[in-house]
């Protein structure tokens, strides 16, 4: 049970931190430098995409965590694994205090009709998505670091 617990998590939390950490390299930057009707649709549509599945990948990836936590509690492995659950569970925290507004407001936003400050409120949302990436590459780390202990 344990090994299967293992690769769940580590397959879920290491997808999850590849997804992240491509839209905050990569596709935003690309689509930031888009011209301002494509690029606010571009962001709408990834906003309404990734919004719809990402909190079920964050929560699923933390109760992951969690559960390994559970497993592996009293051995060698298990404080990285906490310190590993304790980082998902702010970045969980994080994103429905900081990003999910910012990204709820976006996808409604159209070329025709989006604020004066897209721009700026992307480059929030784009910050704040830095740091969260920060965060979950830890977390990953921690996992990967306390299974491969065992």
């Amino acid at each position: 049970m344990l090994s299967l617990l293992t690769i769940a998590t580590t397959t879920v939390v290491g997808l999850m931190v590849g997804v992240e950490l491509a839209v905050a390299v990569v596709l935003n930057r690309i689509v930031l430098r888009l011209p301002a009707g494509a690029s606010i649709a571009a962001r709408a549509d990834s906003a309404r995409m990734l919004g719809g599945v990402m909190p079920f990948w964050y929560v699923g990836s933390l109760l992951l965590t969690v559960a390994l936590t559970a497993f592996t509690w009293g051995t060698a492995a298990a404080t990285g694994v906490v310190l590993a659950a304790a980082l998902l569970a702010i970045s969980v925290v994080m994103s429905v205090v900081f990003l999910v507004p910012i990204n709820n407001r976006s996808a409604a936003w159209t070329a025709e009709s989006h604020p004066a400050d897209w721009r700026e409120q992307y480059r929030k949302w784009d910050r704040l998505h830095y740091l969260r990436v920060a965060i979950i590459v830890v977390a990953f780390v921690l996992v990967v670091a306390a299974v491969t202990a065992q």
